[in-house]
């Protein structure tokens, strides 16, 4: 354990670590963990940031939502079940969901990323939620972890499928062209700028060699959730002419 964690840890332990762990139901055996979790890139130069977590995460989170799905709807074929799941785990719902016990404000960020709005930002505090259950998963097993994703996600899992406001429209892309025999929608970066806590990305959905148009956001993912409505758009609309034709 290094000398600057053991200088943070302590620094913020009661008025950062304790509260979060109160709100999570959880605490943790391992308090370097959590400090990982909550250890955005931009905070940590020679040492580990959370990325590793979030990976890890992600994956804990996808078995766990894949197993409530399966047992839940005996009756959904494979496509609507991982329709369902993607509405759950995308960077929308997931930095929603972290809003309710307000992860944004424990996550440690540089100062020029805190002051771009960070805290705010879906990206990083999506990222955050993923490690923070890979950090628990480490620290306490499958079962812990299921148990944080039930009561901030699963147990409220209708409301959160059903909300528009955070949409999957490349999951409703993807399904739209299987249903016509078209190839994956596949996403292209075509331009980025801007420095690292101010990044802007465009992002072109083609689909069988074929642009249907491009989204800008301040993450990939979120250019890609507009470039897949913009595509939407357009196949919708072809549709309608056929039919009214």
């Amino acid at each position: 354990m290094s000398f600057s964690f053991v200088k943070r840890f302590f620094r913020g332990r009661d008025s950062r670590f304790g509260k979060i762990e109160k709100v999570l139901g959880y605490q943790f055996e391992n308090s370097e963990l959590l400090e990982r979790a909550l250890s955005h890139r931009s905070s940590v130069e020679n040492e580990p940031s959370n990325e590793r977590l979030e990976h890890l995460g992600d994956a804990v989170l996808g078995l766990i939502v894949s197993e409530f799905l399966y047992g839940e709807f005996p009756d959904l074929d494979e496509g609507a079940l991982t329709k369902m799941k993607a509405s759950l785990v995308n960077e929308a719902v997931l930095s929603k969901v972290a809003g309710k016990f307000d992860l944004g404000a424990f996550i440690f960020l540089s100062k020029e990323e805190e002051k771009s709005g960070g805290r705010n930002k879906p990206s990083i505090v999506a990222d955050a939620t993923e490690a923070l259950l890979g950090a628990i998963y480490l620290d306490g097993g499958i079962e812990s972890v299921k148990k944080v994703v039930a009561k901030f996600l699963l147990d409220n899992f209708e409301n959160l499928v059903n909300d528009k406001s955070i949409y999957n429209y490349k999951g409703e892309l993807l399904e739209l062209m299987q249903g016509r025999g078209k190839s994956i929608p596949r996403y292209e970066t075509i331009d980025e700028h801007g420095p690292d806590h101010l990044k802007v990305f465009e992002i072109a959905v083609t689909i069988d060699g074929i642009r249907y148009g491009s989204g800008k956001g301040s993450t990939k993912k979120e250019a890609e959730q507009k470039a897949a409505k913009i595509a939407l758009d357009v196949f919708k609309k072809e549709m309608g002419k056929n039919q009214s034709g």
